[in-house]
């Protein structure tokens, strides 16, 4: 069965009992680390193409602590956990107690499953064989769409769920294209102990996740992730010759802000600055009306799987290795 249709076959079961309790009001996307950020082209998505249904994310120890009032019988939480993390699996049973609906996404079972009411088996972005439409960010994307669509009509839902079957191959032909640069950019910043990364809109949800997930827990860089039009408001005084700049172009409403950016960025920077642009990777062979809702898919698969691994090829620095997570207790 096609990602799309097993997505479709749960969104409408969730929509369903929603709609015996007075129907959809909200969506809440909760997780941790990467399974956080794989989901803001969902809500990115949500915040552009929705006029009713409100849309935010929270991190699971956050939704523990502090959830958020409205959360009740009207509100469909989506929750991601590769493994079982466990505040996860306690933020699943606060949305339960609160009357929510909960959608777990997951790879290995675990208690997570059972707290649920519905569930979906992702693959891990950071495996090769991994098909793109069926890791985590991409099924969020398309749960995103399916909700929209059922409850308040999506005029470009067909041409969308035809988009995750173009997905993988766009990947594959990004993963060669980018590879021999990836090379590149690597050496140059085989030394560096810092890497800004900057991007906007629909890409900045992987920005986040390659600062984050890639450049300090796999490789223990400091890597701040910076918005492009923020960066006018106080980063661009670090600017200089020496600095190591990662600059994102989404495709897309936001993407003059990164072009902003950018422009200040060759005129003070040097030769660290690097740009990867969604539309040598492949965004441009996705229809406009919805390619911009597929940056992050595209963006986070291309940056841990090609750009992270190189630069870890080259500092001889192992992907695998950490310093504290699995290592000491942090609960």
């Amino acid at each position: 069965m096609k990602v799309q249709e097993e997505v479709s076959q749960i969104v409408k079961r969730a929509v369903d009992r929603l709609e015996k309790q007075g129907g959809v009001k909200q969506v809440v996307w909760i997780g941790a680390g990467g399974s956080f950020g794989g989901f803001y082209g969902a809500h990115y998505f949500m915040q552009q193409e929705s006029s009713q249904l409100y849309s935010t994310m929270c991190t699971s120890g956050e939704f523990i602590y502090a959830a958020p009032k409205n959360i009740d019988k009207n509100t469909l939480v989506v929750l991601c956990s590769m493994r079982g993390t466990i505040e996860t699996i306690e933020a699943a049973k606060v949305a339960r107690d609160s009357g929510a609906t909960t959608i777990a996404l997951y790879v290995d079972e675990s208690e997570l499953v059972e707290v649920t009411d519905f569930k979906i088996k992702y693959e891990s972005l950071a495996l090769d064989e991994s098909r793109l439409d069926r890791v985590n960010g991409s099924i969020g994307l398309c749960i995103a769409m399916n909700v929209l669509n059922e409850v308040e009509g999506y005029e470009n839902y067909d041409l969308a769920m035809s988009s995750f079957d173009l997905l993988d191959p766009i990947y594959r032909k990004a993963v060669v294209y980018t590879t021999p640069l990836a090379k590149e950019w690597a050496e140059l910043n085989k030394n560096q102990k810092t890497i800004y990364v900057i991007a906007s809109g629909p890409a900045l949800g992987a920005a986040y996740v390659f600062s984050i997930c890639n450049l300090e827990e796999m490789l223990q860089l400091d890597s701040p992730t910076v918005h492009s039009y923020e960066y006018f408001n106080g980063p661009f005084e670090v600017t200089d010759k020496n600095r190591s700049i990662f600059q994102l172009l989404a495709t897309g409403k936001t993407r003059p802000e990164d072009e902003r950016a950018l422009r200040f960025e060759q005129r003070f920077g040097g030769k660290k600055l690097y740009v990867l642009d969604g539309k040598e990777i492949g965004l441009d062979d996705l229809k406009p009306e919805v390619s911009p809702y597929f940056n992050h898919s595209i963006f986070s698969s291309v940056l841990n799987n090609v750009y992270m691994r190189e630069l870890s090829y080259t500092t001889h620095e192992s992907y695998e290795t950490r310093r504290y997570m699995w290592k000491e207790e942090y609960k």
